[in-house]
């Protein structure tokens, strides 16, 4: 199966910048520090309407007609409602796949999140912090989150697969985004010993996790693992391990290209998705199924400024001159040049994730968000950006 298909973020793992009114009220730049700035009665009531009106049947269907076969959703480590104050989320889980079942799509399940944080990242759930891999009991904790979910879906007709966790950040990744620097941790104290995830850990936390999910999951399933962005390290790794039906998942952003020195123009970022991006993945599918769990439109050209890799108001840039420099056919026209060369790289792999099929941001009267529409992928099918079909 070739996997064409979009994430349902900020759905069970919220991230601020996709719907900043989830926040409002409240000084919370993550999901971990909500509860504590909400009366327990207001932080439910939010968090259970965001849950029932963001994701529903009728966006199964319209993926569907988008030309798509797959969803990859995002959960958090509390998703059996075990961790509060945080909300659980099986039971929207599981009308997921009904939903996925009923429109004949795959979910590939996605544990986005660890206590105490595997990357430090917003998307992590607490900024500034990465202290996950340190704590045996909580890695603990995430294996048993894990072996749960494929002891209650691993038989589904509608499961793909499951990512035992996202974006871990390792050590060349950790330094190239200064992650404390772009994500500051509100509470220092709770930061202290925060360091990358070691390429050691990690292989070894996958080897207990496959066997943990494998265990429940019918063969044709697949476990899938983030590369940790290193994603030609792992050949001697899969070569030792005797694994069935695993995919490397590797995430490309064109703002991460920028931060590399891509050239901010149309041609240049085909030029780096040929020479990086399909390069790399013709390389290691060489060895192992490649799927691009995350990528998308987003570029500081499109957007009429540098965004120094996809920083935003909420990272403290200003945007608030920003206008809208190019008329409607113009950036549809760029969108669409860039989205067929980054879907005939993904064809050098297994399939892709786009990111994300929603976000609620008002891109026309907030000066500091225009260009960030293309992040949403149901919006970026309805302006033609992106080529229904895929």
């Amino acid at each position: 199966m070739y996997v064409k298909g979009v994430n349902l973020g900020n759905w069970l793992v919220l991230e601020k910048w996709m719907s900043p009114g989830l926040f409002a009220g409240t000084t919370a730049e993550d999901e971990y520090y909500l509860p504590t700035q909400l009366p327990p009665e207001v932080y439910e009531a939010r968090i259970k309407t965001h849950r029932s009106e963001y994701i529903t049947e009728r966006d199964f269907a319209t993926i569907k007609n988008i030309g798509l076969n797959a969803v990859r959703i995002p959960v958090p480590y509390f998703i059996f409602g075990d961790r509060p104050p945080f909300i659980g989320c099986i039971e929207e889980l599981d009308r997921a796949f009904a939903w996925a079942e009923k429109y004949g799509m795959k979910i590939l399940i996605d544990l986005h999140t660890a206590p105490m944080s595997q990357n430090g990242f917003d998307n992590g759930g607490l900024s500034g912090v990465c202290r996950w891999a340190q704590l045996p009991e909580e890695v603990e904790f995430e294996l048993n989150v894990l072996e749960k979910l494929a002891e209650r879906y691993g038989k589904r007709e509608g499961l793909l697969g499951i990512t035992p966790i996202n974006e871990p950040c390792t050590e060349r990744t950790w330094e190239v985004l200064g992650v404390q620097r772009r994500y500051p941790p509100v509470d220092p104290k709770l930061a202290e010993g925060s360091a990358p995830i070691t390429m050691d850990f990690l292989k070894e936390f996958y080897k207990n996790a496959y066997a943990r999910i494998r265990r429940h999951m019918d063969e044709d399933k697949y476990v899938v693992f983030h590369d940790g962005f290193e994603l030609k390290a792992w050949k001697e790794f899969f070569a030792e391990q005797d694994f069935r039906n695993i995919v490397l998942d590797t995430h490309m952003y064109l703002m991460v290209a920028e931060l590399d020195g891509c050239e901010q123009t149309v041609e240049g970022y085909r030029k780096y998705i040929e020479e990086h991006f399909a390069k790399d993945i013709a390389e290691v599918q060489e060895y192992v199924d490649v799927i691009c769990g995350e990528w998308c439109l987003f570029n500081s050209y499109a957007v009429g400024t540098d965004t120094k890799g996809g920083q935003t108001v909420l990272n403290g840039m200003d945007f608030s001159e920003n206008k809208e420099t190019m008329d409607a056919e113009t950036k549809k026209q760029i969108y669409l040049q860039i989205a067929e060369a980054q879907l005939d790289a993904w064809k050098r792999g297994s399939g892709y994730f786009y990111w994300s099929y929603k976000l609620l941001l008002d891109t026309v009267n907030e000066p500091n968000w225009i260009g960030w529409d293309c992040w949403d992928l149901g919006k970026s099918a309805a302006m033609g950006w992106f080529p229904i079909g895929g």
